[in-house]
């Protein structure tokens, strides 16, 4: 199934062939097809090598050591979250071809690198994972969520490590319109348990801007017995 599977797609692809989602040239390479880039560009997007990262929140440090300024003037309901790419520039685009041109293939390349952060990290060795639930009736309406997308390829690429779709999420108003109060009001609520919460989850979201979204997934999870909370976002702002 898998042989005929890799024909059709290379059929496919030879009568109408995709273009790469940030500089538009074809796709040749079955390895570029599957990942919706070219060679040159993915070459070029790989995740940041910034050693003095914050312990808790992921962003980079400038002066500090081990913990940023905000986390340590406040208490989250997480324990710790890692990121993999700053929201600027060509990193921003490739989620804007992503997210909003569903731009599909990415979420493969996007699996692996999340993937590479768990096989590295014994803190999350016997994490499950949690997707940030997608708006109520997002789904139906728009016919998929890049979550729910990105979680299902990084069941591919992790097939032993057990996922819990254990948040629900209630109807609300579109985060990023909002500021970081607005946002927890937001959520506030609307966020609720939808079956059993793991003993350690680990929560996965695209883009960590203000950490509402985190810390409300977060707090209803430590409210409904999760001892650990950690968590991976793919960009920060």
């Amino acid at each position: 199934m898998k042989i005929i599977n890799k024909i059709l797609l290379w059929a496919k692809n030879c009568l109408f062939p995709e273009d790469c989602a940030l500089c538009e040239e074809a796709l040749i390479e079955p390895h570029e097809i599957r990942l919706g880039l070219c060679r040159n560009c993915l070459a070029s997007i790989t995740p940041e090598c910034i050693a003095d990262k914050c312990i808790v929140c992921g962003k980079p440090l400038i002066s500090e050591i081990d913990t940023c300024l905000s986390c340590r003037g406040e208490r989250h309901s997480y324990d710790r979250l890692w990121t993999i790419f700053p929201y600027t520039g060509k990193y921003r685009k490739l989620l804007a071809a992503y997210k909003f041109e569903k731009k599909l293939p990415i979420a493969d390349f996007f699996a692996e690198k999340i993937a590479d952060v768990i096989k590295n990290e014994p803190l999350l060795e016997n994490a499950v994972i949690v997707p940030v639930p997608p708006r109520q009736g997002k789904i139906k309406t728009a016919g998929w969520d890049q979550v729910e997308r990105l979680v299902r390829r990084l069941e591919k690429h992790l097939p032993n490590m057990p996922v819990s779709r254990c948040l629900k999420r209630g109807k609300s108003k579109v985060q990023k319109e909002l500021n970081r109060n607005d946002r927890l009001n937001n959520l506030k609520g609307r966020i609720v348990i939808n079956g059993k919460a793991p003993d350690t989850a680990l929560v996965i979201d695209d883009v960590i801007t203000t950490g509402a979204t985190m810390e409300v997934c977060s707090s209803v999870l430590k409210d409904n017995e999760t001892r650990k909370v950690y968590g991976i976002c793919l960009f920060y702002d």
